[in-house]
């Protein structure tokens, strides 16, 4: 699974997540550090990765656009490093993998997950 993690997380997430074998990348090494919320959405789906944020707005753009991707998943917690919720997010993944790569909104916080099968 490919995972693009967006500006407002760490680049310390490409090989927390490496380690864990998925394919990271941070946005700013394959895009500009202003980019849109749609840019990026729209490079995720022309590259069938998953968005990893701490960003609500994904959500939004989802539902207004009603399609089924690219899947989402959001951080929801104050300290979002890897150190702290990585192993959390790592679960989560594995945990809803197969719907991820159909399409879905997964939400990670330090009690729970939350799935939403897109379109929403």
């Amino acid at each position: 699974m490919k995972i693009l993690i967006d500006m407002n997380l760490s680049p310390l997430w490409v090989p927390f997540l490496a380690s864990h074998q998925f394919e990271a990348t941070h946005w700013s090494t394959v895009g500009t550090p202003s980019a849109s919320d749609m840019q990026i959405l729209s490079f995720a789906l022309s590259n069938r990765a998953v968005i990893l944020t701490h960003d609500l707005d994904f959500g939004t753009l989802l539902a207004a656009r009603g399609t089924k991707g690219p899947s989402v998943i959001q951080i929801r917690a104050q300290d979002v490093l890897p150190s702290a919720i990585g192993a959390l997010v790592v679960r989560a993944i594995r945990a809803t993998e197969v719907q991820l790569e159909q399409g879905a909104l997964v939400t990670v916080d330090p009690l729970r997950q939350r799935i939403r099968i897109l379109p929403i």
